[in-house]
C-alpha cells in the first residue's frame, strides 16, 4: 500500500514539483495539495493521510501552527508532519519540532532524501536534513530553560549509547547499521529500547536528549 501524501506550499511551482518528485517515487501518492495552511489543515483532517509536507511560509495558518494543529501531543490521533523550507534558520527547526513535525527538510533536498523523509514519518520515524542535524540540536539542548533531562528507567547498554550518539549525529537506520556493522533490524529494536527507556516519543526526543546529557561529545570518544 502507498504512502499517501498530502502536500502543501503557497508557490505553485514548488507545490507541483514536490508533487511530481513524490508521485514518481515507488510507494508514495500525493491524495492532496494545498495553497496555504488553513487549507492544509482541513484537508489533512479529511483526508487522513499518512504524511503531511508542510512550507513553513505559507499565507492564512504558517507550516508551524498547521503542524501544531495536526501533531502536537495534545492532538488526539496526530498526523504525522514533515516541514520543508528554503530557509536554514534555527529557529524555524526548533518550532517545527517543537510543534511535532517528524521531519525537517530543505528545498535543496533531493528526490531520494525527500522520499526517505516521507517513509521514514510514515513508518513513527523522523529525519531531518543531514545538513543541518547536529547544529541545530546541539543548539537545541542550550536553548530555552534548562530543564532536567529525564533519566533513562533503565541504564543503556553500551551499543545503545552507540546507536543513541549515531542518531544524534543525524544518520539513518541505514548509516547507523552500516557504521555498527549490524543489522537494519536491530537498529531499529535498539532505537525501540531507547524511546522506551528515555520515554521518546521519536527519534528526534532522542537525539535531543543525547545533546541535553552531553552523550553526544562522550559517544564520539567510544
Amino acid at each position: 500500500m502507498s504512502v499517501r501524501v498530502v502536500v502543501a506550499d503557497d508557490q505553485e511551482i514548488v507545490r507541483t514539483g514536490l508533487t511530481m518528485i513524490l508521485d514518481a517515487q515507488p510507494g508514495i501518492e500525493v491524495v492532496g495539495q494545498a495553497a496555504d495552511g488553513r487549507h492544509a489543515v482541513e484537508l489533512a483532517r479529511r483526508l487522513r493521510p499518512d504524511v503531511c509536507l508542510f512550507d513553513i511560509r505559507m499565507p492564512l495558518l504558517d507550516g508551524i501552527e498547521a503542524t501544531r494543529a495536526l501533531a502536537e501531543p495534545d492532538v488526539a490521533d496526530p498526523l504525522a508532519v514533515v516541514v520543508i523550507t528554503t530557509f536554514d534558520l534555527d529557529e524555524y527547526v526548533y518550532a517545527a519540532l517543537r510543534a511535532g513535525a517528524r521531519g525537517f527538510l530543505l528545498k535543496d533536498a533531493g528526490p531520494v532524501l525527500l522520499a526517505q523523509a516521507v517513509h521514514a514519518a510514515a513508518n513513527g520515524d523522523a529525519l531531518i536534513a543531514p545538513s543541518v542535524t547536529a547544529r541545530l540540536l546541539a543548539a537545541f539542548a542550550g536553548a530555552g530553560p534548562a530543564a532536567t533531562p529525564v533519566q533513562p528507567v533503565e541504564p543503556l547498554t553500551e551499543r545503545e549509547e552507540q546507536v543513541l550518539a549515531a542518531v544524534a549525529a543525524g544518520r539513518t537506520n541505514s548509516e547507523v547499521a552500516q557504521q555498527l556493522h549490524i543489522t537494519l533490524s536491530t537498529v531499529k529494536t535498539h532505537v525501540t529500547s531507547l524511546m522506551n527507556k528515555l520515554g521518546a516519543r521519536n527519534r528526534v526526543e532522542i537525539a535531543i536528549w543525547a545533546h541535553e546529557t552531553d552523550r553526544v561529545r562522550r559517544g564520539t570518544h567510544r
